[in-house]
């Protein structure tokens, strides 16, 4: 529990923007991608989200509050993926790079990548929100800020990602032999591409693949027989993702013989997140569960 909330449901996106300990990178925190009212409240942010539903603002709060609390205390939050060189030679890589959630020493870690159509980054919903309750448990997990507009460039960031964090394993003290990738919407699809294609085909040295792939609501039906242990969720009322191409996808890898699982929620629709006052609550214990085994 936090000692302190920094910021309420009455504080507005210019004061998060704004906030001393985290202005560097606070920009990432909000999908700010097609413009905002910076005197919007926190509590009514759900019209920068217009792909997610189950919008929560006490969740909202607590992510916020959680990443200035640890900025606060010393913690370096932010990490850019790229060198300054790379980003001279393509201004779009400077919006790109990972919130670190330290867990225990040489835990196993996560990268979690939210969804929003490759039109904004929805971190704040099913980022931040899944970062932490990995934290919970111990487990280090890294929220990636991607690029959007382009699914593959997206991937490229993904792959960039896994490369700088398995390279910088003895600054952020993770187990590089133990990683899942997590991903909704956009974000599934941008770890089921590593899962079946690795991160060569991204640019990327041929670093270990990750060991789990957990898929929130994407309609992906394409996998490879080398794809990773795969956890797959959606809503029975998903009109984005279609539960049905979601489901033959878990019947088809099944029966191929790979390690997968599937759940299908009733009454939830697209972009639920933690799913909180959902039948899709707790899902998340469903797929660390996954990951363990």
């Amino acid at each position: 529990m936090l000692k302190k909330e920094y910021l309420n449901k009455d504080s507005t996106i210019k004061e998060l923007l704004t906030y001393p300990s985290i202005k560097e990178f606070s920009k990432f925190i909000l999908p700010l991608e097609h413009g905002y009212n910076p005197n919007s409240k926190l509590k009514d942010i759900a019209y920068l989200l217009p792909y997610h539903n189950n919008i929560n603002t006490d969740t909202t709060l607590k992510s916020i509050n959680y990443i200035i609390d640890r900025s606060e205390k010393g913690e370096e939050i932010f990490y850019k993926i790229y060198t300054d060189k790379e980003i001279k030679e393509d201004k779009s890589k400077a919006n790109t790079g990972i919130f670190f959630f330290k867990g225990n020493k040489n835990a196993p870690f996560a990268i979690i990548n939210a969804g929003g159509g490759f039109s904004y980054v929805g971190s704040i919903h099913e980022g931040f929100p899944y970062a932490i309750e990995l934290n919970k448990r111990g487990y280090n997990a890294f929220v990636l800020q991607y690029r959007v507009e382009d699914g593959y460039r997206a991937t490229q960031d993904l792959a960039r990602a896994i490369s700088y964090i398995i390279e910088n394993k003895d600054l952020f003290e993770v187990d590089i032999n133990n990683y899942s990738l997590w991903g909704s919407s956009a974000g599934a699809r941008m770890v089921a591409a590593i899962g079946s294609r690795g991160l060569v085909s991204f640019g990327e040295k041929n670093y270990t693949k990750p060991n789990t792939i957990v898929m929130l609501y994407t309609g992906l039906a394409s996998f490879t027989l080398n794809d990773p242990p795969t956890f797959m969720a959606v809503g029975d009322r998903d009109g984005i993702a279609n539960p049905r191409v979601v489901e033959n996808r878990f019947n088809e890898m099944k029966k191929a013989g790979l390690k997968v699982e599937f759940h299908k929620y009733k009454n939830v629709e697209h972009g639920f997140g933690l799913g909180i006052g959902t039948s899709a609550e707790n899902w998340i214990d469903s797929a660390i569960k996954f990951w363990e085994k």
